[in-house]
């Protein structure tokens, strides 16, 4: 073979590695693109392999197998998500050690449910403290009947400001109230104001005291204010 030959079968050989290279990295590109860079990576929506742990730790990865499934909240001091957790009681409430409002009941049996969800999407905001029915509800401290009111919700309910007209605790689902109660009557602590029972919403076969505190804006309106959890006060 001439070199002028051979110098034109070397050209033909050295444009179809060239022509081989560029088509072997377009084919690898292809691959990079469909399915990931790495030896443990998926096609975009197929299941997932590995542990269906993301990068910071909360599962993405559903009993199925399903990707996007909700990651579970991030949680606060005793299992609470942390934008409903229960603010501390404001000191001078805490200091006045308010009467349990149901006769015969004891700390350890109340059950906090400030936060529990209930119909409409809206929060408790106070406790249940179940009892049987006709059981007496106390005035958890000194103060004044400021309103006696049946609601359909709350039933047969009280108002009662505290000395300070600073708080306000409310008492509902009552059975009636006690003898001879009346609005801007002066009660004492310990002193029976009405009786548990099922008025207004409550289950009618689970008597209950629905006990609910409220800190009172400067017009103090019995019906307005900022609910604090009773569970925190009477513990």
């Amino acid at each position: 073979m001439t070199r002028p030959e051979l110098k034109r079968v070397a050209r033909i050989f050295g444009v179809g590695a060239l022509c081989g290279f560029i088509g072997g990295a377009a084919l690898v590109a292809v691959l990079i693109t469909k399915y990931g860079q790495g030896p443990h990576a998926v096609p975009a929506g197929s299941p997932r392999q590995s542990s269906g742990v993301s990068v910071d730790g909360l599962a993405t990865v559903d009993a199925q197998g399903r990707e996007g499934s909700p990651r579970p909240a991030a949680v606060g001091t005793a299992g609470v998500p942390p934008a409903v957790m229960t603010p501390s009681p404001p000191p001078d409430l805490a200091r006045r050690d308010l009467e349990m409002p149901v006769e015969g009941v004891k700390q350890e049996q109340l059950v906090r449910s400030f936060d529990q969800e209930r119909s409409g999407a809206r929060s408790h905001q106070a406790i249940d403290i179940l009892a049987p029915r006709n059981t007496p509800v106390n005035a958890v401290e000194d103060g004044k009947i400021v309103r006696l009111f049946k609601s359909k919700a709350g039933g047969t309910t009280i108002y009662q400001f505290d000395p300070s007209e600073r708080y306000c605790y409310y008492y509902a689902h009552l059975e009636r109230y006690a003898e001879g109660l009346s609005e801007g009557q002066t009660v004492k602590k310990g002193q029976v104001i009405g009786y548990v029972g099922t008025s207004g919403n409550a289950p009618k076969n689970t008597p209950h005291l629905h006990f609910a505190i409220f800190r009172l804006t400067a017009d103090k309106r019995w019906w307005e204010g900022t609910p604090i959890d009773p569970y925190d006060i009477l513990r």
